[in-house]
């Protein structure tokens, strides 16, 4: 790959635009390694566990392609401007979405979901402490510092 020409800034301090960024092959491989670690997780196999089962599940199956089949008919009923059929699929929908959720297959991949996203932001968090006991990472709070020196 061709390498660009290195800007600097007013500082003298080499500037680069995030879209160019090479990033060092052992930073991507040991991201791919962490990727493969959580892709084999306990937390990653009871979602696929769930996942299975939601999509084998007939009636999950059914309630779900009857609750797109009614939100394609607010859609056409909200263009015909008949606001009383629209409250009728509303509540048709929710009585649906309410029989779905009770149902305690969508309770145990909808926990699934959750515990990965729970895992990912851990993960992320520990990444950004860590870098940033190296590095002043910005955390949204602190402001830059008025001075190098």
């Amino acid at each position: 790959m061709a390498q660009e020409e290195v800007q600097y800034n007013h500082y003298g301090m080499p500037t680069y635009d995030t879209r160019n960024l090479v990033i060092s092959d052992d930073i991507m491989g040991k991201a791919k390694e962490l990727a493969d670690m959580l892709g084999t997780s306990e937390e990653v196999k009871q979602f696929q566990q769930a996942e299975s089962k939601i999509r084998d599940h007939e009636r999950i199956q059914q309630l779900i392609a009857t609750i797109k089949k009614k939100q394609k008919e607010i859609v056409a009923f909200e263009s015909f401007k008949n606001a009383d059929m629209v409250s009728k699929i509303e509540q048709e929908i929710e009585d649906l979405q309410g029989e779905l959720d009770g149902i305690p297959l969508v309770t145990e991949f909808q926990q699934s979901q959750s515990d990965i996203n729970y895992l990912l932001q851990l993960v992320i968090s520990v990444i950004r402490d860590t870098v940033s006991e190296k590095v002043n990472v910005e955390a949204g709070t602190d402001s830059p510092p008025t001075s190098c020196g």
